[in-house]
C-alpha cells in the first residue's frame, strides 16, 4: 500500500497537530501519521482508578532505564498525543529563558532565536489553545504584544483564601495560563476530571481538539490512525519514503517534505533504529531533559479543601534569582488530587488515611530546570528496546525551590507538607534530543526545526529544545510549529 501527499506529519500531538493546522491554513495537503487511535468517550476518562491505577491508556510498552530495568513511559499513543491527558498550563517561557543563564550547576545554552522573534506566534498559540491568562501579576511574566484572549480563570474560595495567606507570606501569587474552552458559550464545566484526565466535553485544549480537528475541517488534512512509522528512508540527503506498518502490513509513505513529531524520545529512536538518521553531529537522543519536578501535598488538619477546579494559582517568584544570583523555578497548583490517585504512590498507606489527607491538603508541582549533558541520551538497546540514560542535572536548586516552598507554605499554616519526586516513568516535559542551532556540528536541526543534514526532514517537538526552561512546554512547542509554518521552506515546493 502507498499513501502519498505533499507533507507527511508523524504524530498527533501538540508539535504535529498545530503544523498541520498552519499547513492547512497555508493551503497545502498533508497527511497525519498516528501510531494509535481515538480515544472512545466513556467513564472510564474521568475515573482516577483507571486512569492512575490501572493505566487504561497508556501503552502497553516498556523502556529501559540506564540499568537496564524495564518501566512504562509516561506516553500516549493516541490521536491528540500527550496533550489529551496534559494539565492544559499553557505558559510562554521567559525572555531570558531565551539566553544563555547560568546556574549552580552549569549553564543553560542560549536558543538560536529569541523570544522576540517567537513572540507574535505565541500570541496566534494562545489564540488557537484558548489560553485564558492575566498579565499584570507575575512579576516574572515577558512581554507581550497581545493580551491574552482570555480573562484568567476564577479562583474558588479556598484558593482565594490560599492566595492571600501566600501574599501575607511573602511571595507574589499569580494566576495560570490555562487551555480549556471556559469562554461564555464554551464547553468547560469547571469539573474535578482535568489535569491527568480525557475530557469527554472536548473542553480540554488538546491537540485534536484545537488543532487537528479544524485542520481536518479544512479538507487540506487527513489522518490515518493505527499505522506506525519504522523507518525513515534517505537517499541523496533527502527523505525518500517513510515505511510503516498496520495490522501486520506494510504501507509505504511518500511526500515533498517530511514532519516528525512523535515526542523527544520517539523522534530520535526512530531517526536512530532508521540508521542514526541526521546524525552528523552525533548529538541525536542525547542532551534528554525532563525537568526537575516534584509533587507535593500541603496539608493542614483544620481546614477543609472542598475546591473542584485546583490548577488556577502559581507563584515564581524565584524564577529569576532564589537569593543568591542563581535562577530556581516555579511552584504550580496541579488539579485536586483524589485518595486514589495518591494510592498510586503511597501504596501501603490505607486509603482512609489518604481519604483525610486528600480532603485536607493541596497540591502543587516544585518545577526548576534541567540542565543539557549528553550523558542523558535515548539509546536504542541491543534487544532493540528504548533506553534513557539519565542523571538529574541541577538538583540543588531544586532542593533549594523546595525548602522556600516549604517555608512559605508552614506560614500559610501548613502543618505538613508530603513530597513525591519525579521518577524516570514520570517523563512528561521531555525535550533536548534533537537540540536547535546554527551551527551544524553542535546541533541536529537548525532554527526552523529543519535538519541539518537532511533536505526535506523537520522535527517539531520538544526535541530541538536547547534548554528545559523552567515552565510547561506546550505552548512553546505550538508557537514553534507556526513560526516554522511562516518562516521556513515547509510550505515551499519546487
Amino acid at each position: 500500500m502507498i499513501l502519498e501527499t505533499s507533507v507527511a506529519i508523524v504524530g498527533s500531538g501538540m508539535g504535529g497537530a498545530t503544523t498541520a493546522y498552519g499547513l492547512a491554513q497555508a493551503g497545502i495537503d498533508c497527511l497525519v501519521i498516528e501510531r494509535g487511535d481515538f480515544v472512545k468517550k466513556e467513564d472510564a476518562n474521568w475515573s482516577a482508578r483507571e486512569i492512575f491505577i490501572n493505566q487504561k491508556y497508556k501503552p502497553n510498552e516498556k523502556w529501559l532505564d540506564e540499568k537496564g530495568k524495564s518501566f512504562t513511559p509516561g506516553v500516549h499513543y493516541i490521536v491528540g498525543g500527550n496533550t489529551k491527558v496534559y494539565g492544559s498550563s499553557l505558559p510562554r517561557f521567559r525572555e531570558s529563558d531565551f539566553q544563555e543563564i547560568k546556574h549552580k550547576e552549569g549553564s543553560s545554552p542560549a536558543w538560536p532565536f529569541t523570544y522576540q522573534d517567537l513572540e507574535p506566534y505565541y500570541c496566534q498559540a494562545e489564540q488557537l489553545y484558548k489560553v485564558h491568562g492575566a498579565t499584570g501579576e507575575d512579576p516574572t511574566e515577558p512581554p507581550r504584544s497581545q493580551p491574552f484572549p482570555y480573562p484568567a480563570l476564577t479562583h474558588e474560595k479556598y484558593i482565594s483564601n490560599l492566595a492571600a495567606k501566600l501574599t501575607a507570606a511573602g511571595v507574589r501569587p499569580h494566576s495560570n495560563a490555562m487551555g480549556v474552552d471556559l469562554r461564555s458559550d464554551g464547553k468547560c464545566i469547571r469539573c474535578a476530571t482535568c489535569d491527568g484526565f480525557i475530557c469527554k466535553l472536548d473542553a480540554k485544549s488538546d491537540a485534536q481538539t484545537c488543532a487537528l480537528n479544524p485542520a481536518i475541517k479544512t479538507g487540506k488534512v487527513k489522518l490515518e490512525t493505527n499505522l506506525k512509522v519504522i523507518q525513515v528512508v534517505v537517499k541523496n540527503g533527502k527523505v525518500d519514503h517513510l515505511l510503516a506498518q498496520r495490522d501486520g502490513q506494510e504501507v509505504k509513505i511518500i511526500a515533498k517534505k517530511y514532519v516528525l513529531s512523535l515526542g523527544a524520545v520517539n523522534t530520535a529512536a526512530l531517526l536512530l533504529r532508521s540508521g542514526s538518521v541526521a546524525n552528523s553531529s552525533g548529538l541525536l537522543g542525547k542532551n534528554f531533559m525532563m525537568h526537575n519536578n516534584a509533587h507535593i501535598a500541603a496539608f493542614d488538619v483544620k481546614s477543609k479543601n472542598d475546591v473542584i477546579f485546583q490548577k488556577t494559582l502559581s507563584f515564581s517568584d524565584w524564577y529569576f534569582d532564589g537569593g543568591s544570583g542563581y535562577p530556581l523555578g516555579v511552584v504550580q497548583l496541579i488539579g485536586k488530587v483524589q485518595p486514589i490517585m495518591m494510592k498510586s504512590y503511597a501504596t501501603m498507606v490505607p486509603l482512609a488515611l489518604l481519604k483525610f489527607i486528600a480532603n485536607r491538603s493541596v497540591e502543587f508541582v516544585v518545577m526548576n530546570e534541567d540542565l543539557p549533558t549528553t550523558s542523558n541520551r535515548v539509546e536504542i538497546a541491543s534487544n532493540g528496546m528504548i533506553q534513557i540514560h539519565r542523571k538529574a542535572v541541577n538538583t540543588s536548586a531544586h532542593k533549594e525551590l523546595m525548602q522556600k516552598a516549604k517555608k512559605v507554605l508552614r506560614k500559610c499554616g501548613f502543618q505538613a507538607i508530603f513530597v513525591q519526586p519525579f521518577d524516570i516513568s514520570m517523563n512528561s516535559h521531555q525535550c533536548g534530543t534533537s537540540v536547535a542551532g546554527h551551527d551544524p556540528k553542535l546541533s541536529v536541526v537548525d532554527q526552523y526545526c529543519k535538519a541539518h543534514d537532511v533536505e526535506n526532514l523537520y522535527l517539531i517537538d520538544g526535541g530541538f529544545f536547547p534548554s528545559s526552561a523552567a515552565m510547561n512546554p506546550a505552548l512553546t512547542i505550538a508557537a514553534q510549529a507556526l513560526r516554522v509554518v511562516d518562516k521556513s521552506g515547509l510550505k515551499q515546493f519546487n
